[in-house]
């Protein structure tokens, strides 16, 4: 496996014409980046693409799929029931392993230059890479679609692009680029044609008009059908069978039923899993119950049959050897991993339990969350050696080039980021361990001390790698605004 896995979705306008989608794809195809799966729906005249790859091969096969789609797609003969502004419209950058959110900040801002550049086609950031908070979500932006955005780009300053000419490209508009979590596109088919109940469904759902967090809404007339399309932008604290039983409530307001749903692109297998725990009502429910997870762990050597220490002796044995990665900086993060994985365990093991029926809310909360910071918390193991290597590798560069300096100070910067989302994520899992004491069984406590123990050890190690990072850095902003955020986690 490459040493760095991102995941990128891209959008483009066009869902009718299987020729123009095959020829996006082709141009795609470059080493290192592979294609996951591809969908096309022509009542919103839109394929979404699903791609997977090395950090820098996918970055250049998002710049030349949108090239490709300039060439290709005409907006001004577009029609089609989903909004769009760019022939290739949304571009999202996921990190999957071994790369972490900023990571992928950097590459959305370093595509959408480049889009910009070579294809005069602007571009807007959005999400996590969004420049302003009204452009995080992609609906400011994308408000009055293609045409209302060529109308008064150049004359309203909030319609000023991120990169390039505030003028659209004639053809292939405006595109957006961005980074985010894994996003589930999933829509609900209604027994009814008229749009108008899926229109109002949708904004009862939607968190930006009172609904539920972490999904968006909207409401459409598909295949004869009216259709609630959503995009769930955080499955693991507003899980897709909650988004569908509010649906379902919401239509027999309405007197119409959901006849069925659909994901566009791929889902997440642990998504399905929390929606088979839910609607099964297991008891104790853990997906190393699955067989495929199982045996992906055992095969894997995570469960190796030498016992526990087989799954956990190769890294601890990377750490004794006489390298420099894996460090200080993987280990912390390592333990803030175990902490959270300890704390998860505990409130996973009273959840459902009678004695704490009253507190299945709060427990059912701390589950998600942990396992979020858990799965980031392993990530950073990775990240932090990878960040680490380049800082060494903008050193020897510098001998050889006249930039060496900022190289130098960028791959510090993130060396800095790194153990400090760390050390952030750890002060997290100490507060919901020690949360959970009160509310879970008594007999666990030593397991929540442990949990904390190893996250203070992860806070202290983590901080002290941003401590060494910010003595070799001269960008005074920088280190000043980075030390009050650790003075903060020390707390």
């Amino acid at each position: 496996m490459p040493n760095t896995l991102v995941e990128c979705v891209p959008n483009f306008s066009e869902g009718r014409d299987p020729a123009k989608v095959d020829a996006i794809i082709e141009a795609m195809k470059i080493p290192g980046v592979y294609l996951l799966d591809r969908e096309m729906d022509a009542d919103h005249n839109r394929c979404v693409i699903t791609l997977v790859g090395e950090r820098e091969a996918i970055q250049e096969a998002a710049i030349r799929g949108v090239g490709k789609a300039a060439e290709l797609i005409d907006l001004t003969k577009h029609q089609g029931a989903h909004p769009r502004m760019g022939a290739a419209d949304v571009i999202p950058f996921i990190p999957i392993d071994g790369v972490t959110i900023e990571d992928c900040v950097a590459m959305a801002r370093h595509v959408g230059a480049e889009i910009a550049k070579r294809f005069q086609i602007p571009v807007y950031l959005y999400e996590a890479a969004a420049a302003t908070p009204e452009r995080q979500n992609l609906e400011n932006i994308r408000r009055g679609q293609f045409e209302g955005i060529r109308a008064d780009i150049a004359t309203n300053p909030a319609r000023k692009p991120d990169f390039g000419e505030p003028r659209v490209h004639p053809t292939a508009g405006a595109t957006v680029v961005g980074a985010r979590k894994f996003l589930i596109a999933y829509n609900v088919f209604l027994n009814t044609p008229d749009v108008g109940i899926a229109k109002k469904i949708a904004k009862a759902v939607r968190f930006s008009t009172g609904g539920l967090r972490f999904v968006k809404g909207a409401g459409f007339l598909v295949r004869g059908m009216a259709q609630v399309s959503m995009n769930l932008t955080d499955f693991e604290q507003t899980p897709i069978h909650r988004v569908f039983e509010y649906v379902k409530r919401e239509a027999q307001r309405y007197g119409v039923v959901p006849v069925s749903s659909e994901i566009v692109g791929l889902i997440p297998k642990k998504a399905l899993e929390q929606a088979a725990e839910w609607f099964l009502q297991v008891e104790n429910f853990d997906s190393s119950l699955i067989l495929e997870n199982r045996l992906t762990a055992v095969m894997g050597g995570k469960m190796a049959v030498g016992g526990l220490r087989a799954g956990v002796e190769p890294f601890i044995e990377q750490l004794a050897a006489p390298t420099a990665t894996p460090g200080g900086g993987s280990a912390a993060a390592a333990s803030g991993a175990m902490a959270a994985g300890l704390a998860g365990m505990v409130a996973s093991m009273s959840r459902g339990k009678k004695a704490y029926l009253q507190y299945e809310p709060q427990l059912s909360e701390a589950i998600a969350r942990l396992s979020q910071l858990r799965e980031e918390l392993k990530s950073a193991i990775d990240a932090d050696a990878e960040s680490y290597n380049a800082v060494m590798k903008a050193y020897k560069a510098a001998k050889e080039s006249s930039d060496g300096a900022a190289a130098i100070s960028d791959a510090l910067k993130q060396a800095t980021s790194v153990p400090l989302a760390v050390a952030e994520k750890v002060v997290e899992v100490a507060k919901i361990a020690t949360k959970l004491k009160p509310i879970t069984s008594p007999n666990m406590k030593s397991d929540l001390t442990t949990a904390i123990a190893l996250a203070k050890a992860a806070l202290e190690g983590a901080l002290a790698n941003v401590e060494v990072n910010l003595d070799s850095l001269k960008d005074e902003g920088f280190v000043s605004e980075t030390r009050k955020r650790a003075a903060v986690l020390k707390r």
